[in-house]
């Protein structure tokens, strides 16, 4: 139903109807409405942790990642309100939800470990890959793609885009480490 309705949508008096149960009878299997929330948050993760691991098993580098791009991309058009609900934080002490986010990022990391990435830099590289990934699929799911150039090109570009700037992340990070403070702030203001 958060796939047909959307998350936000989502109600508990229409899951009840769809359930052909009375809406009371819903509160011996979920707390709330944010119970709710939290449940299909903890399974949509698993399912697309699964789907990540899927994509990239037995590949590596590139392939690795391009296979990831592309699955990420096609599970969170098909499930859009399970996408939603897969970005939502676990709450501060939710083991289950924390362990289970943790999981789907470690695909991730474990992808990149082929451009042997540490520390700070690992972490930087998970964080714009998944944020490359949401803000692509986030616009294109609302239709704001409505230039005539091919979306799939689009999003192919993308990918390689950001394959070419973790090959070339060694030289990017020495660069920017070796620079002077002054150097690294030229023409900010």
């Amino acid at each position: 139903m958060a796939d047909e309705v959307g998350l936000s949508r989502l109600t508990l008096a229409a899951l009840a109807g769809r359930l052909g149960i009375r809406q009371p009878s819903l509160y011996k299997h979920i707390e709330s409405m944010a119970g709710l929330h939290r449940d299909i948050a903890v399974q949509a993760k698993r399912d697309l942790g699964e789907v990540l691991a899927r994509a990239c098993a037995g590949r590596s580098g590139p392939d690795a990642i391009s296979a990831m791009s592309h699955a990420y991309r096609a599970w969170a058009l098909a499930h859009p309100g399970r996408y939603e609900a897969s970005n939502l934080m676990p709450a501060p002490g939710d083991i289950e939800d924390e362990a289970v986010s943790v999981t789907a990022i470690q695909v991730i990391a474990d992808v990149l470990t082929a451009y042997r990435l540490e520390g700070d830099d690992a972490v930087h590289a998970i964080r714009a890959f998944r944020a490359t990934l949401h803000g692509f699929v986030s616009y294109e799911s609302v239709g704001a793609f409505r230039w005539n150039a091919d979306v799939d090109e689009s999003f192919e570009r993308l990918v390689q885009g950001f394959i070419h700037a973790l090959t070339h992340s060694t030289e990017i990070t020495t660069r920017h480490v070796n620079e002077t403070p002054l150097e690294k702030h030229h023409g900010e203001h």
